[in-house]
């Protein structure tokens, strides 16, 4: 899916206009991150960027098409994160999978602050944000299904919402100073493993002799 197919924004045609773009929107995330949206102007992005305010509108008619075009960006780059670990989930074990779930959720936050105050900022953010949440449980859904087959698909839901929760805390985590935070992470990883082989020891035993 393309980054500036939001609507307004102008998709390149050669690859240069495609780098360009890449800066552009590297400099809007920078500038929204640090600034907020109501303060950051285009007129700074084009500068960060190295790009004539002429060549940015271009690409981006306003700052409204630029801040969806991130936003696009971040969750279509979260989701593909997790479809891609469901592809490898069925050949992981419990121990890989849990330490694989972690990391992405700790990749995820990385950009996750800066997407919900643009959400917020733009309005309509809770909208925005219980479709990504929803995104999110259908892909740790597919997951699920991969190693448990046995699942009922209300016992999957409920798991996946429950790992999600779970793994909020890998985030807040992180934040702690880094020894502490190793232990923690360590800790969150055995949690989510043992969370699954419980399930999987539960399907196994509900399965007929």
């Amino acid at each position: 899916m393309s980054t500036t197919s939001s609507a307004g924004a102008r998709e390149p045609k050669r690859r240069r206009g495609h780098l360009r773009v890449a800066a552009i929107m590297k400099a809007g995330a920078e500038i929204f991150t640090e600034k907020g949206y109501d303060a950051a102007t285009m007129t700074e992005i084009a500068a960060r960027s190295g790009t004539a305010t002429g060549s940015l509108y271009r690409f981006f008619p306003s700052k409204e098409s630029l801040a969806d075009a991130l936003l696009l960006e971040f969750a279509q780059q979260a989701l593909d994160g997790l479809a891609e670990l469901g592809e490898r989930a069925g050949d992981m074990t419990l121990d890989s999978l849990a330490g694989a779930l972690v990391d992405f959720r700790l990749a995820l936050q990385s950009q996750s602050s800066f997407a919900v105050a643009l959400v917020e900022s733009r309005g309509a953010g809770e909208d925005k944000r219980a479709k990504f949440r929803q995104a999110l449980l259908e892909g740790m859904a597919r997951i699920l299904r991969k190693v448990l087959p046995g699942l009922t698909q209300a016992k999957c839901d409920a798991m996946a919402a429950v790992l999600l929760h779970i793994l909020k805390g890998a985030v807040m985590a992180a934040g702690e100073k880094p020894a502490a935070g190793s232990i923690l992470l360590a800790e969150i990883r055995e949690v989510v493993r043992l969370y699954l082989a419980a399930a999987r020891s539960t399907e196994r035993g509900n399965l007929p002799s």
